[in-house]
């Protein structure tokens, strides 16, 4: 298994053993998600961001107006962290202390790079667009020179990448197995459902087929 190396920067310390650094893993959660938390910091006062993101092999592609004082931050080359996070259930155990979730986690560390050209604009905006709903990108047009003018795209080599994962049942004191006490886990899952027309859209337009196969994909 190919794993990233274990660094100062991005070992897990607290709850080590649910940590993982294998490359596969890392990846795989990146790409069950669609919304990450970027955090930096400029002139000693921290920022975080929601955004979308799309992955490309080791590389994260971000995106965002070219006059966002975010944007015009990261691209200058500060430190860059970056999360990920999948909440699959709540563990609800006998006692109110030993409550806890489980989840997929990843935390990655890099520096971003602007992209100059249309053509490597174009594949970073096509990555991230391809990430949020795969097969989108053909349906509808693509950025014109005016959009590509007023959008920075970012990419983001990973230098450094852990995943924390936890699943299963709850961990109680033995003393409280005997208590009448209901303990399990309230799963949680998140789903497409069926695709609602926008109100002005022209007459005799199907819904286009990547929110359908999503739709269909996600109810079984």
């Amino acid at each position: 298994m190919e794993q990233f190396e274990k660094t100062a920067k991005n070992k897990v310390v607290r709850g080590a053993k649910r940590a993982t650094y294998d490359k596969q893993q890392v990846f795989d959660i990146l790409d069950a998600g669609c919304i990450c938390h970027i955090s930096f910091v400029v002139n000693g006062e921290p920022f975080m961001i929601p955004t979308a993101y799309g992955r490309d092999g080791e590389t994260i592609y971000v995106h965002g107006s070219v006059k966002s004082r975010t944007m015009k931050a990261i691209k200058e080359g500060v430190p860059v962290c970056m999360a990920v996070t999948h909440l699959d259930g709540l563990v609800l155990a006998r006692s109110a202390f030993h409550h806890s979730a489980n989840y997929r986690s990843v935390i990655l560390f890099g520096k971003a790079e602007e992209l100059e050209t249309n053509e490597d604009k174009n594949h970073g905006l096509f990555v991230i667009t391809e990430n949020i709903l795969k097969g989108r990108w053909d349906e509808c047009r693509v950025p014109s020179q005016k959009e590509l003018d007023i959008t920075s795209v970012l990419k983001f080599e990973i230098d450094a990448a852990s995943a924390k994962i936890r699943t299963g049942d709850p961990v109680d004191e033995a003393s409280d197995y005997d208590l009448d006490v209901w303990a399990g886990v309230l799963p949680i899952s998140n789903k497409y459902e069926e695709p609602i027309a926008d109100q002005k859209l022209r007459d005799g337009l199907a819904a286009s087929d990547s929110a359908i196969l999503a739709w269909q994909n996600s109810n079984g």
